[in-house]
């Protein structure tokens, strides 16, 4: 509160008011009490010039009391001439008492002076003297008419300085006063002037802990309203520059988080490849090796040989091509197709075509839909999906064991379910078995060459249709799933 602009305000005009006082209190004491002397010298000076024209220009009379109303006298100055024609005395005094006799005694002082030298018609002195008779002091003018009448004219000191003191006291007076008013006054003034700039300060502590939707209102057209003005255009600017900021930055956050996700993806792509890959190569070439130095003369081993090499280099050239697909869905290159089909005899096809492999597996498939289903999506990458489902049930359906197919109808979507009898998924290996190159079973995965790839394909194509998929553990085996479109929306048909 002590360093507030409104109690410097307020200090600074109160110092500055009783400065003021304080100057004016040393012109009372020592100027104005030069200007009333010399006041008083300019009004006995008039009184004496107009008691020297009535003097000049017509007989005054025998009586003093000519002299009352006939002279201008501002000061009500005592009048005493002494005529030295006729020896008369004029005067303003009314009665005989010690006035008359100290200035009876004053014209004797000059006469006495005289004797020394002459006084000059028409010359005058005034001077503060003190009277001892009277006890008094007073101003006094001395001097001669141009007629050569004495004349001393008389004005008491004690009224003259009473008169002073009244009026310093009032000025006094009036200057506390004016000192108060002036001090509420700018106190106010002063409020007017520092509400405004408090307002500018709250906003501005307010825009350091970042808060930018503060406004500051402005109400006037000075410069602390285009102050106001200028913090609220600042704050809207600071605003969209740090929204704008953490934009970028969320942006550049995604991009490291994306770099470090791609380079976590090719040290996992490098260890997986080159460990999927270490096997058919040796085998292909330690085959390779033996058919060329001849280790075996037996057409039927070299037959084998061969076989396991194409065997082999089969496996490489599909877990290739998977990466491939694979890769160009997950990078945006290989973007569905959206398109109108019939699924029941969309799957009813596939089945068929895998119709011998199941066979060979020993299982039996279990389809049993007849009503057409039309969806919507990418035929071909959904064929690759189904495909996939197929593939991995038939590795892992028990002997004998029954691979079922078929559709649950939803509001918009409908699910397409693949069972097989196969051992149940563990509970840890559910949440990881669509990760790429996850194994959940290592042990049999090269019994039928899987790779981890199949169901990495599936995440990354019912992902790009913005569709669900997963896997359950049921009471007697494993469901696979997948959802399709039923009722297309129009920004799929674009």
């Amino acid at each position: 509160m002590k360093n507030s602009i409104r109690t410097k305000i307020t200090l600074m005009v109160v110092s500055f008011s009783v400065f003021i006082m304080a100057i004016s209190w040393i012109i009372c004491n020592y100027v104005i009490s030069v200007v009333f002397v010399y006041n008083i010298k300019a009004n006995l000076k008039t009184t004496f010039e107009s008691c020297n024209e009535l003097f000049s220009d017509e007989d005054t009379g025998e009586s003093g009391e000519g002299l009352i109303g006939r002279v201008k006298n501002p000061l009500g100055a005592v009048i005493f001439v002494f005529s030295e024609k006729n020896g008369n005395i004029y005067t303003t005094i009314r009665d005989e008492g010690q006035m008359m006799q100290s200035m009876n005694a004053m014209l004797g002082s000059l006469e006495r002076t005289e004797s020394k030298g002459s006084c000059v018609p028409g010359s005058f002195t005034v001077g503060k003297h003190k009277d001892d008779i009277l006890g008094a002091s007073y101003y006094d003018l001395v001097g001669t008419l141009d007629n050569g009448d004495r004349i001393i004219l008389r004005t008491p000191v004690e009224r003259l300085e009473l008169t002073m003191q009244v009026v310093t006291r009032v000025f006094i007076y009036v200057a506390v006063g004016l000192i108060l008013i002036g001090s509420g006054f700018m106190l106010i003034l002063s409020n007017l002037i520092a509400n405004p700039i408090k307002r500018l300060s709250r906003a501005a502590r307010r825009m350091t802990n970042l808060e930018f939707d503060v406004k500051v209102p402005v109400t006037t057209q000075d410069e602390i309203g285009e102050l106001g003005g200028y913090m609220n255009e600042m704050s809207k600017k600071l605003e969209k520059t740090i929204s704008e900021l953490k934009s970028a930055n969320l942006e550049l956050e995604k991009d490291i988080a994306k770099k470090e996700e791609l380079d976590d993806m090719r040290r996992e792509f490098l260890s997986h490849v080159s460990h999927d890959l270490k096997t058919p190569i040796a085998l292909i070439q330690g085959y390779a090796e033996g058919l060329k130095e001849n280790m075996d003369d037996d057409p039927e081993n070299r037959e084998y040989y061969t076989d396991v090499i194409i065997d082999e280099a089969g496996k490489m050239n599909l877990m290739v091509q998977k990466l491939l697909s694979l890769n160009e869905i997950e990078f945006g290159a290989n973007k569905p197709v959206i398109g109108r089909f019939e699924l029941t005899g969309f799957v009813r096809d596939i089945l068929n075509s895998q119709k011998i492999l199941m066979e060979e597996a020993g299982a039996t498939i279990v389809y049993e839909e007849e009503d057409p289903v039309f969806v919507w999506a990418d035929e071909f990458m959904i064929e690759e999906v189904l495909g996939n489902y197929l593939t991995n049930a038939i590795h892992y359906v028990k002997k004998g064991g029954r691979i079922r197919v078929w559709f649950e109808r939803r509001e918009q979507d409908v699910r397409v379910n693949v069972y097989n009898d196969g051992d149940l998924i563990k509970d840890e290996d559910i949440d990881n078995l669509f990760i790429k190159f996850y194994k959940a079973d290592k042990a049999r995965t090269r019994e039928y060459g899987g790779n981890g790839i199949g169901l990495s394909i599936v995440a990354a194509t019912m992902e790009s249709h913005g569709k669900a998929y997963g896997v359950y553990n049921m009471d007697s085996g494993v469901c696979f799933y997948f959802d399709l479109d039923t009722n297309v929306l129009d920004e799929q048909l674009e």
